[in-house]
């Protein structure tokens, strides 16, 4: 069952096991559908794992993005009578998530709240009771998407009702619902339910009132709304503290990964983003209930949790202290907005207390008291030495020096970061209301680098942002030069209603200018890209397998630490790095012939002493070597090994040393392109 109430974090397991205990003592068994998710990759169910097998997953309620395809009328009609037949017959759901990963994560927490109202599983939409759509509003392009799904959505309806069966419910939830409210009700009868994203506790009360059902929680922000006969339900009170924490997801139990949210909203109130209007003001999850599910998920046999945030460095948990209050009376735990009569000293004080040099935000924060986003990363990595943590998305300011010793001392912290830029050029900064400079961006990467030299980064990129000149748009080519990106999310400027772009700036870059800087600025992102890849050809990796290439039935995939693709030979391999050449060759993989390269067997077989050859398995780590480099590495697999083997022999999860001659020829390669760029 649902627990409305809060409840002591220590209790988060026992909750878990006794929601999947409730759903078998049901006699409810489910089949696992086929999903694309973000947090997914299929994998064999451990034997530690605690939860199961027969419980409802995510994969049983949620369909990432345009997952079930469109159909003719004639078709619809078809297949109606048997859609209805199969609703009228259950309560059914089924959910389609949109945009970042923490709709993902929000789509897990949905499904757990349905589960919990006695709603089971649709394997599609046509033959759900109702059907939800997890929103992003970000940009104009992500909403046009949704409301040609919702198109489609009328067209089930009207195809049950021609056969004589009731509709589906169609809800539409999270950011575009925020945004647009009773807009979404009034589109042609194309939704029935409104829900923002601190509204999901609300949701099975929602759908009783369209469904014809009495309301009478009076709960605070809902809305029934009558409508050409029908009824339609909203909720998109945003709430100073909803953060979920007692809720437990409901994911895949053999999934090798796993989003954990720990904080909500944002404060920075960028000129270009909609998130603050459409998620709310920042609050944190108390730092013991975040412990506590990564401990679960451990039991599970998860290998590799993400922590998720619309800000997520700027994690501030104020449950084992008081919040401070905000200048408008409320509370924050990350921070609020100062009074216009504060000092500007105290505000410069605080900046460089809690952010990394150069940086401030349009409020000042406060979070003395509070276990910070370091102390939370570090409590979550002692969990599970195994355990791969990863984090996103950050904000440049909130990289202290704390936060990057973290990473660094801990191994199982993966040495990637996502360092969202925006843009090149300090005007367009300034107009962005970033709170930084280039020059100060540029500091902070250096410093990065210095604290952490095998790091790879990722970064947000925007063009065609408000008054954005040619020479600022130059400034922003350099920087994806210079400071050498393995991943980047580019943007052509999508201008938000609402935003404070929206009231004091133009949107005055034409359309076929942003398009032209786009190419541009994914030009000279893919060629430095290339170099940085062939400078991976020679170099050791730790990689997570996730399972068999889609490409090939005899290679196997993961991704290292640093977040790269590697591809390589399903191929019996030692079953330990540690004694991988103990036939005399050192004790150095390298000096040894690798199974996958002589056909299985090293050196015609194990010599004495030698470990035993195993087949990979998804949620095995493999330390391989890289052998060929493109969009995505090919490696040669060494042994199958551990993130504390792994590290003993390299000292890190992602070591920067190349070995042999492909690694310097690779290198010269590398330079030469660099040189052509």
């Amino acid at each position: 069952m649902l627990l409305q109430s809060r409840a002591a974090p220590s209790g988060l397991l026992a909750r878990l096991r006794a929601l999947a205990d409730a759903s078998s003592a049901d006699g409810v068994r489910w089949m696992s559908s086929s999903i694309t998710a973000l947090a997914s990759s299929a994998s064999e169910q451990h034997a530690g794992s605690r939860l199961p097998s027969d419980g409802k997953t995510l994969a049983d309620f949620v369909r990432q993005g345009l997952g079930a395809s469109s159909c003719a009328g004639g078709a619809l009609l078809t297949s109606a009578a048997a859609a209805a037949t199969a609703r009228a017959a259950s309560r059914t759901a089924f959910i389609e998530s949109y945009g970042c990963q923490m709709n993902v994560n929000d789509s897990e927490v949905v499904a757990s709240v349905l589960t919990s109202a006695g709603y089971g599983q649709a394997a599609s939409a046509e033959g759900a009771t109702i059907i939800l759509v997890n929103t992003c509003a970000i940009r104009e392009n992500a909403e046009a998407k949704i409301w040609q799904r919702l198109g489609y959505f009328k067209n089930l309806k009207a195809a049950a009702r021609r056969a004589g069966a009731p509709p589906p419910v169609v809800g539409v939830l999270g950011c575009m619902a925020e945004r647009l409210k009773q807009r979404l009700l009034e589109s042609d009868r194309l939704v029935d339910i409104v829900a923002g994203p601190d509204a999901y506790r609300d949701l099975p009360r929602l759908i009783d009132i369209v469904q014809g059902g009495s309301d009478s929680s009076g709960q605070e922000g809902a809305t029934t709304v009558g409508r050409r006969g029908r009824a339609a339900a909203m909720n998109v009170q945003l709430s100073a503290d909803e953060t979920y924490a007692d809720i437990v997801p409901v994911r895949q139990p053999d999934a090798l990964s796993a989003f954990v949210s720990i904080m909500r909203g944002c404060n920075n109130l960028c000129s270009f983003c909609i998130v603050p209007y459409t998620r709310g003001r920042e609050r944190s999850r108390p730092l013991a209930s975040i412990v506590e599910e990564v401990r679960m998920l451990s039991e599970q046999g998860v290998r590799e949790v993400t922590l998720l945030g619309q800000n997520v460095n700027s994690y501030a948990d104020f449950s084992r202290a008081a919040a401070p209050a905000d200048s408008d009376g409320g509370s924050a735990g990350g921070g609020g907005v100062p009074p216009a009569a504060a000092a500007a000293a105290a505000g410069e004080e605080a900046f460089e207390r809690f952010y990394a040099q150069g940086f401030r935000s349009v409020y000042k924060p406060r979070r003395d008291g509070a276990a910070s986003f370091a102390e939370l990363l570090d409590a979550v990595a002692a969990v599970d030495p195994e355990m791969r943590i990863r984090f996103t998305s950050p904000h440049p300011k909130d990289f202290s020096d704390d936060v990057l010793q973290v990473v660094a001392s801990r191994p199982n912290v993966c040495k990637q970061l996502h360092m969202p830029a925006q843009s090149g050029s300090t005007a367009v900064l300034d107009r962005m209301r970033r709170g930084y400079s280039r020059e100060a961006y540029d500091a902070l990467v250096a410093h990065v680098r210095a604290v952490l030299p095998e790091v790879t980064l990722s970064t947000d990129m925007i063009v065609g942002f408000c008054g954005e000149s040619e020479g600022d748009h130059a400034a922003s080519l350099d920087l994806v030069r210079s400071v050498g990106y393995d991943s980047a999310f580019l943007f052509a400027y999508s201008m938000r209603d609402k935003t404070h772009a929206a009231r004091h700036h133009q949107d005055d870059v034409p359309e076929a200018v942003k398009q032209r800087r786009l190419e541009e600025l994914i030009a000279a992102y893919r060629q430095q890209l290339h170099a940085r890849q062939e400078a991976e050809v020679g170099r050791r990796h730790l990689v997570l397998v996730e399972g068999r290439s889609r490409r090939s039935e005899a290679d196997l995939t993961g991704r290292t630490d640093t977040f790269k693709r590697v591809v390589f030979q399903d191929a019996p391999v030692p079953a330990s790095y540690a004694g991988w050449a103990a036939d005399g060759a050192g004790g150095d993989p390298a000096a040894a012939e690798s199974p996958a390269r002589s056909g299985g067997a090293l050196g015609g077989g194990p010599a004495a002493g030698a470990p035993p050859l195993v087949r990979l398995q998804p949620g095995d780590y493999v330390a391989v070597e890289v052998t060929d480099a493109g969009g995505t590495l090919r490696a040669r697999p060494l042994a199958r090994t551990s993130i504390a083997q792994f590290v003993a022999a390299h000292g890190s999860a992602a070591p920067l040393e190349r070995r042999g001659a492909e690694a310097a020829e690779a290198s010269a390669a590398a330079a030469v392109a660099a040189m052509a760029g």
